[in-house]
């Protein structure tokens, strides 16, 4: 390993922080990650904490998944690379795409276009749904409909459907032809309705009204999240995105699962949107597809897509996209053995189970603490939205939040913060020690606030 002096000491010194401000970052530099082992995480210090962050959102099965580390290593040593692209193909790809129709037909996906990850994916879905409309003839559905509070990644479209405005005010103006409408959100939502049902008839009533406004053969796609992510882990009610999917088929409309975070396993089913009993027309997918162990992502596609491409005769048919290292073989093998190893541990079973006993925990700590304005989640994506005043609902400061990230990181368990909110995704492996200890390091970091 390099010398701890050296790293500690030109630590943000030559690079910048994806997701970061480079001013706080060199004011206050991150923490410096040097091993990791099963669900835990040691830093340059030599501490060691269980990590409740799951990487971000991708080391499903943790950091010891040896099927995997040999699979890439077997691979670099066969065939560390080659093109994709029009004319040559490598044998892991083809494999794998065998194991993606298999894993994915019951949400009704039957073909994959591999990427380099999730923001990759979802910039591809929203390709091939503008061209989708194109090879059948409907060449003014341009439009994208998306949901404040959504998460779609960094690239130029992904930031365009992006509902959060950190993700887009210092990039716009962006992707034009992209409009939003309210997220299905009980505890902040502009309805001020409290019932999560309402309030998703609530978001349907303005989605028809958005869809009636800009002309519904003017609108490509509809793109959400089954469960929002990075916007604060907000989860629908199980009405929702079942009536996203009669609106969509109601006017013609695509829909595209943003499944980079709930697919494998993470809210308790193989997919978010299975979760939901709802069949897309197109899903995003990275992060646990790979276990984190190398750049992956996939965007699937059903038969109705797949037959309008695969039966066209002209020049709208072909696909001007595409990356580097889409299929990588390396990456086609750490996929391949990770969704070995995903289901064989099983682990949506385990996510629902570790998550209901982690959300339990996070309401007795509601109970004991008024700075808790809210709990929610499902499975093993789970937040506590973090208050000055329950009644108003206030924000609590960003400095009360960094107070609870190092008073928990002491006491043994890595968090993310996200504006006021402490989003927990840990891996899917834990088990019940492991969400006892993440409930007695937040107590210890929320007695510190």
């Amino acid at each position: 390993m390099t010398d701890a002096t050296f790293l500690k000491e030109n630590n943000v010194k030559n690079f910048w922080h994806a997701m970061a401000h480079p001013a706080e970052m060199r004011a206050n530099p991150p923490k410096i990650i040097v091993a990791a082992s099963g669900v835990e995480i040691t830093d340059v210090a030599g501490k060691t904490v269980l990590d409740a962050v799951g990487g971000l959102w991708n080391a499903n099965l943790g950091y010891s998944c040896e099927p995997i580390k040999r699979a890439i290593t077997a691979q670099l040593d066969e065939l560390p690379y080659y093109s994709s692209f029009r004319g040559t193909t490598t044998g892991p790809l083809i494999e794998l795409s065998a194991q993606i129709y298999e894993w994915f037909k019951e949400d009704g996906m039957t073909r994959s276009f591999f990427t380099s990850g999730g923001s990759d994916s979802v910039e591809t879905c929203l390709r091939l749904a503008r061209q989708y409309h194109k090879v059948v003839g409907d060449k003014d559905r341009t439009k994208f409909i998306a949901l404040k509070k959504g998460y779609h990644g960094t690239h130029y479209g992904g930031a365009s459907v992006n509902g959060n405005a950190n993700f887009r005010r210092n990039y716009e103006p962006l992707m034009p032809g992209v409009f939003h409408i309210a997220a299905p959100w009980t505890y902040r939502n502009p309805f001020n309705l409290d019932d999560a049902e309402q309030v998703a008839k609530a978001c349907i009533a303005m989605l028809e009204e958005e869809i009636k406004f800009q002309g519904a053969d003017t609108i490509a796609a509809f793109i959400m999240e089954p469960v929002l992510g990075a916007g604060g882990v907000i989860v629908p009610h199980k009405s929702f995105m079942p009536m996203v999917r009669e609106v969509c088929d109601k006017h013609g409309i695509l829909l595209i699962a943003d499944e980079v975070i709930t697919a494998f396993g993470r809210t308790g089913a193989w997919s978010g949107s299975r979760l939901w009993g709802v069949k897309p027309d197109m899903m995003a997918t990275a992060k646990g597809i790979s276990n984190a162990y190398f750049p992956f992502g996939a965007a699937l596609i059903n038969d109705k897509i797949a037959n309008a491409f695969e039966n066209n005769k002209d020049s709208f048919g072909a696909i001007g996209h595409g990356y580097t290292y889409s299929g990588h073989p390396v990456g086609c093998a750490a996929a391949l053995a990770a969704l070995r190893e995903t289901k064989r541990l099983n682990v949506k079973d385990n996510a629902a189970a570790m998550g209901s006993e982690l959300i339990a925990g996070l309401q007795e700590l509601q109970l004991k603490y008024p700075v808790i304005g809210d709990v929610r989640g499902i499975g093993l994506m789970c937040a506590l939205e973090l208050v000055s005043d329950r009644q108003s609902k206030e924000p609590a400061a960003k400095a009360l939040l960094a107070r609870v990230y190092e008073a928990t990181y002491e006491a043994g368990v890595m968090l993310r913060v996200s504006g006021n909110t402490i989003i927990l995704s840990p891996p899917l492996i834990i088990d019940s020690d492991d969400v006892k200890k993440i409930i007695s390091a937040l107590d210890v970091g929320l007695a510190a606030a």
